[in-house]
């Protein structure tokens, strides 16, 4: 978020993100209950994964999908700023307009590629779906006090249409345009082939061949990560630094 705000606040000549098909689009204001809904989406997945019956496993997966399409939303806005001019005039005085008017006031039309709220939404969706795969023990419909399996699938059914509505919200509000949701959904495409199919595919091939030391285990190298990213994140932040004196 530090990042994000500093980033939004770098002086730097727009690059316009439009697409033909964003004039089709009609703006209906009430498509901001599910573009609202996207923070407590997210908020309860996360935790879910955090706190519930979730193998670690998963929770990395979930995570470094988040971290990473995150961190390359951070280093895109920085290296290609750019910006939206979909924003219609908001006329008229009722609830749904109003709650319109103060997301638009709070959230500028600027670096909104890729977009955010369709990478974690899908991204969201993604883990629990794979969580639904698993197997005994870790039954997507047996969580919660022996559910049965019915009512795991019916709650992934509404988590799904949910992300669908949260990813239309994006251009029905007219905050992002439909390139920032194809990027968004093919860098989650990526990740998922990533974090979901190759390592998982080739871990116990690797295993044998990593040193047996503590300093390996994974938060220690999430550590290593985060470290590199700050040296990084603070060379950006320099830079913006003296680019404003």
């Amino acid at each position: 978020m530090v990042s994000f705000i500093l980033v939004e606040k770098k002086d730097a000549k727009l690059h316009i993100v439009h697409s033909v098909i964003d004039d089709y689009i009609p703006f209906c204001e009430y498509f901001i209950i599910p573009y609202v809904l996207w923070f407590l989406y997210v908020a309860c997945v996360s935790c879910y994964f955090v706190f519930g019956r979730v193998g670690k496993r998963e929770y990395y997966q979930l995570i470094a999908t988040l971290g990473t399409g995150l961190t390359i939303f951070i280093i895109t806005s920085f290296v290609y700023p750019n910006g939206q001019t979909l924003r219609p005039e908001l006329t008229g005085d009722g609830i749904f307009i109003r709650a319109v008017r103060i997301l638009y006031q709070i959230d500028t039309p600027t670096n909104i590629l890729p977009s955010m709220h369709v990478f974690c939404a899908a991204a969201c969706w993604l883990g629990l779906y794979e969580h639904g795969k698993t197997e005994s023990e870790r039954d997507f419909g047996k969580l919660a006090g022996g559910q049965k399996p019915m009512k795991g699938r019916i709650l992934l059914l509404g988590t799904g249409l949910l992300m669908i509505l949260i990813i239309l919200s994006t251009v029905f509000l007219k905050q992002h345009s439909v390139i920032d949701g194809m990027t968004a959904l093919l860098l989650n495409a990526a990740c998922y082939l990533i974090f979901y199919r190759l390592i998982p595919m080739y871990y116990k091939k690797l295993v044998p061949l990593i040193p047996k030391r503590k300093s390996l285990i994974i938060p220690n190298q999430f550590s290593v990560i985060g470290r590199i990213l700050a040296f990084l994140f603070l060379g950006i932040f320099v830079s913006m630094f003296f680019s404003q004196i």
